[in-house]
């Protein structure tokens, strides 16, 4: 490759990786050196980020994608305000409901809600039924549209019911705007009504910028999560090299010189235990010498070889007596026979010079 190919071909890396910080491409766990060794796959995936966006979609589909994303939040758009309408209404009913049972209502207001309730039940009961020209099998009940719409109220009270029905919503809506205000910034429950409606102006741009602000916030999560991928893994390269370098210098130096060290560590103990076994007898003789006078040593000599003097003579006693046993032993049975008789004609000498005691103490 020449110098300018390698000079250019560096550069592209350097822009793909940008790319895949970016997110022009989806995630991938690619080095430097995975792209040194494959130039023509770093290639493929530079001509591919110039179709495709960061979810892997060509630019032609997102672009489809997009629109019909439009078109679903157009008519949820749509949905939403039909559905919040009919439960406005429907709250208004449960209010009337709930306010009948505790207060005394106008006419105007039993009229207003009557009107409203059978207006609302036709319209969803007529809905229910559908086109009759599409229908394949017979209404319910066998009702129309035209029976339906035959409950419908006067033309009068209705246009009357609509005026009024446009203030009441308003005003329901008010209250939520006013409860959502508050539970987002709960210092305005004290403001006045005009400040409500300021904040409450401005209350759906604010937010929508802390919308945009966390989603720019989770797309720099993202980049960051894919740059700390790419640290993790350079991290564990850089310690498996740590620990294969920690392992060579165990073995190639600690080994050999474990044996040796040893034997240093061997002699150096075995010089340290003679000189404690010094310093221990001179500590033994130090005490000596300080609790034993010369006049007391000379005492103790003088005791000491009065006692091995007895001693000697025990011990010869105790061996005569031992020779008189060994020559008893030699006569046997006949020596313990004797002994037994011995014993028994001791025994009752005994016995009868305690009775001639006894008997010369009665007489006197």
């Amino acid at each position: 490759m020449a110098s300018g190919d390698f000079c250019s071909f560096g550069e592209g890396i350097e822009i793909l990786q940008q790319e895949v910080c970016r997110k022009q491409l989806p995630p991938c766990n690619l080095s430097k050196e995975d792209l040194l060794q494959n130039p023509y796959f770093s290639k493929l995936l530079l001509s591919l980020s110039q179709h495709m966006d960061e979810s892997g979609l060509s630019l032609t589909l997102a672009k489809e994608q997009a629109q019909a994303w439009k078109e679903v939040r157009l008519h949820k758009t749509t949905w939403l305000r039909s559905e919040i309408l009919h439960r406005v209404i429907q709250e208004l009913l449960v209010d009337y409901y709930v306010k009948m049972q505790d207060t005394n209502l106008t006419s105007e207001d039993k009229k207003f809600h009557e009107t409203l309730e059978q207006r609302l039940l036709v319209t969803e009961l007529t809905r229910l039924l559908g086109p009759s020209q599409e229908r394949e099998i017979p209404p319910l009940l066998g009702l129309e549209k035209a029976d339906l719409l035959e409950l419908m109220p006067l033309s009068e009270d209705f246009v009357w019911m609509r005026a009024r029905l446009q203030q009441e919503v308003e005003e329901q809506l008010k209250k939520k705007c006013f409860t959502l205000l508050c539970y987002y910034d709960p210092n305005s429950d004290a403001d006045s009504e005009t400040v409500k409606a300021a904040k409450v102006w401005k209350l759906a741009e604010v937010l929508v910028g802390e919308q945009q602000q966390c989603q720019d916030a989770k797309s720099q999560q993202k980049e960051q999560m894919v740059l700390l991928e790419k640290k993790n893994a350079t991290y564990s390269q850089v310690l498996l090299r740590c620990l294969t370098l920690l392992q060579s210098l165990l073995q190639e130096h600690r080994l050999k010189t474990q044996s040796e060290l040893d034997c240093i560590n061997a002699q150096y103990l075995e010089v340290k235990c003679s000189a404690m076994i010094l310093k221990l007898r001179m500590e033994e003789l130090k005490i000596l010498s300080d609790t034993y006078t010369g006049e007391k040593v000379e005492v103790h000599r003088l005791i000491r070889d009065r006692l091995e003097e007895a001693i000697h003579l025990r011990e010869q006693e105790m061996e005569k007596s031992r020779q008189v046993l060994n020559s008893y032993e030699v006569l046997g049975e006949e020596f313990d026979r004797l002994v037994k008789e011995y014993t028994v004609l001791k025994q009752a000498t005994e016995n009868k010079r305690w009775a001639l005691q006894e008997f010369n103490k009665a007489y006197r």
